[in-house]
């Protein structure tokens, strides 16, 4: 079996937005961590999506939009999925939200996991995101990377805005164990997807 491919994708689109300090950061911790999977940087910038505005979900017709269609073609190719969110006001962002309503079918029977930011970490917004997934037919996994407090400050620009080797210690734990569930499960459902 060819290694599972898995996509870290980055949930934010704001022109000032933090996210790509955080995937970058993993996606280097990953690719050294675990060289029996494969991962790719997908950022949702570079999709335009419109806001939802189809007749129904591509699990009951095609979109019409070609701008979906692109976005549903790229996250096909993935076995499993990462997101790297922030918490805005309690959730996830508008932009991840709105990513995962423009498919359906591509998400299913594939597991996914967050790296997420904030004052507490993105907890509220990943626990948004794990049930947004299981209506999507995707394996929530039960470890998460929750960059929150101290650790926030210190890398974030709203405080120290220190590189992320300073907190690495403090969240590899994290890594690892969100790496090695999104793995069993990569594995366990590419499988029996044949």
């Amino acid at each position: 079996m060819t290694p599972p491919k898995i996509a870290i994708i980055i949930g934010s689109t704001r022109a000032t937005r933090f996210a790509d300090k955080p995937a970058n950061w993993f996606f280097d911790f990953a690719t050294k961590e675990r060289p029996d999977l494969s991962f790719e940087l997908v950022d949702l910038r570079d999709f335009n999506l419109p806001l939802f505005n189809e007749a129904a979900s591509n699990a009951w017709m095609p979109s019409a939009s070609p701008e979906a269609q692109a976005w549903q073609k790229k996250i096909a190719e993935f076995d499993g999925y990462i997101f790297v969110t922030a918490e805005y006001n309690h959730s996830l962002t508008g932009s991840l939200k709105n990513a995962l309503d423009q498919a359906y079918v591509e998400w299913g029977k594939k597991p996914m996991g967050a790296v997420g930011y904030g004052g507490v970490g993105a907890a509220r917004a990943i626990e948004h995101l794990r049930a947004i997934a299981v209506e999507l037919q995707m394996v929530p996994v039960r470890n998460a990377v929750h960059i929150g407090g101290g650790d926030f400050f210190a890398v974030s620009p709203l405080g120290q805005n220190g590189e992320m080797a300073s907190i690495e210690g403090h969240i590899a734990g994290s890594a690892k164990a969100l790496l090695e569930d999104i793995a069993w499960w990569a594995k366990a459902t590419k499988a029996a997807r044949g």
